[in-house]
């Protein structure tokens, strides 16, 4: 079994309470229009624990200067949390070295930079990108770019009426013209969780590099690069309990090397002349300018309560609300759920009748109630199945069956005054 299905699969341990968890993050313990705030939002952006604010807080407050390079002592302290993060993320994808995480501002920079770095200096015309139909947008828009300024050509491989990829128009539109393929781990608007490994492996037997646009998947089942042997991949540490603005593209050693700087300044060089300029050592050849400091420190404290909680503890929690919510939406008539996979996590995407979504979310935050409406910037995924927008709700560590009740009933009450 691969790895990115098995997590699912983890038996909840005894040391997950969910009381303690949801404990640990203050945010949630406020009303929103006379209720209980019940978030269900963790697919746009995770809320975070009280250890990452206080992170935040600390380096400001006592360790704040700029990194690498500086003898003084904030400066020194300031470089060994910004370069301890970066081991962490290490360990937490389980990359062979430090040199092969970058921090950039997101899963989209860590996209655009593959595109613009490895892509512009690699790709010819002829070359195919290949992609899904259930891309986010930062999937689909950087290489729509790379193409037109190599003339590389655009396929997409299309999605079953479950949000499931057709595996066998993967390997129909895998050639040897396929030179970069850009896949989804978990579809932000299904939830669909693709087989990743397989699909890796298919794309090496044809000489094409992959990157994992992981940015759903890493909050809620394990990762390990090496074991699904992806050439990139990219996630944002606003998914995963962590702060914004800050993220880490994964890049194998040998590919990062070879590729051309994705921009110039400050800290990406080892020397300048007005004659010629040699640039720095990985990973700081990408990381051009003074770095968001606090945010990495931050998103390395995301990591350590990840870890500390338990990914599988948090898989199988999630799971198990997620199953639980799709039966209780189920009592809903005139509910129609978007995204049936067979494997999916998190996400629970619908229409209520007829009835816009944006409606809907707006009168279930009237109740307290934060889900996500709109395209979820998966418009393709919405032109396939005929709507011009879905409701979703997705799940992360602190939320409950209770929570799933209270949204149900508010539902059920929108439903009646929008009918």
């Amino acid at each position: 079994m691969s790895a990115d299905v098995s997590a699912l699969r983890t038996v909840v341990p005894q040391g997950f309470e969910i009381g303690r968890v949801r404990g640990d993050f203050p945010i949630l313990q406020q009303e929103v229009h006379g209720h209980p705030l019940i978030y269900l939002d963790n697919g746009a952006t995770t809320q975070k624990p009280a250890v990452v604010v206080e992170t935040l807080e600390r380096y400001y407050y006592l360790d704040n200067a700029n990194v690498h390079r500086g003898v003084h002592e904030l400066s020194e302290r300031a470089t060994e949390a910004y370069e301890g993060s970066r081991d962490k993320l290490r360990r937490f994808l389980n990359a062979r070295d430090t040199a092969e995480i970058v921090f950039t501002r997101g899963t989209t920079e860590s996209i655009n930079l593959v595109a613009q770095s490895y892509g512009r200096s690699s790709l010819q015309p002829g070359d195919e990108i290949l992609v899904t139909e259930m891309e986010h947008h930062s999937n689909i828009v950087p290489w729509q770019m790379l193409c037109e300024q190599t003339g590389a050509e655009l396929k997409v491989v299309p999605i079953n009426e479950a949000g499931e990829l057709k595996l066998d128009e993967f390997e129909r539109l895998l050639n040897e013209r396929t030179a970069i393929v850009a896949v989804v781990h978990v579809s932000n608007a299904l939830g669909s969780i693709n087989p990743v490994k397989k699909l890796i492996r298919q794309a090496h037997a044809m000489g094409a590099v992959v990157l994992v646009d992981g940015a759903q998947a890493v909050a809620h089942i394990q990762v390990d690069v090496q074991d699904l042997d992806c050439d990139f991949y990219a996630l944002s540490a606003h998914k995963v309990y962590g702060p914004t603005g800050i993220g880490v593209l994964y890049g194998k050693e040998s590919l990062l090397n070879a590729m051309p700087p994705y921009q110039g300044g400050g800290d990406m060089i080892e020397h300048v002349s007005f004659d010629k300029t040699t640039f720095n050592v990985l990973p700081y050849k990408f990381e051009a300018g003074t770095p968001n400091i606090a945010g990495a420190i931050g998103m390395g404290a995301a990591i350590d309560y990840v870890m500390a909680t338990g990914l599988g503890a948090i898989s199988a929690h999630e799971r198990g609300i997620l199953q639980y919510a799709t039966q209780r939406v189920a009592e809903i008539d005139g509910l129609r759920i978007i995204g049936t996979a067979e494997l999916k996590c998190s996400i629970l995407s619908f229409m209520l009748d007829q009835h816009h979504p944006t409606d809907v979310g707006t009168l279930l935050n009237y109740h307290g109630v934060a889900i996500r409406t709109g395209h979820h910037c998966a418009m393709p995924v919405m032109q396939h199945f005929g709507v011009p927008g879905t409701a979703r709700a997705s799940f992360g560590m602190y939320n409950t069956r209770e929570d799933v009740d209270i949204f149900v009933e508010a539902l059920k009450k929108a439903k009646d005054v929008l009918s």
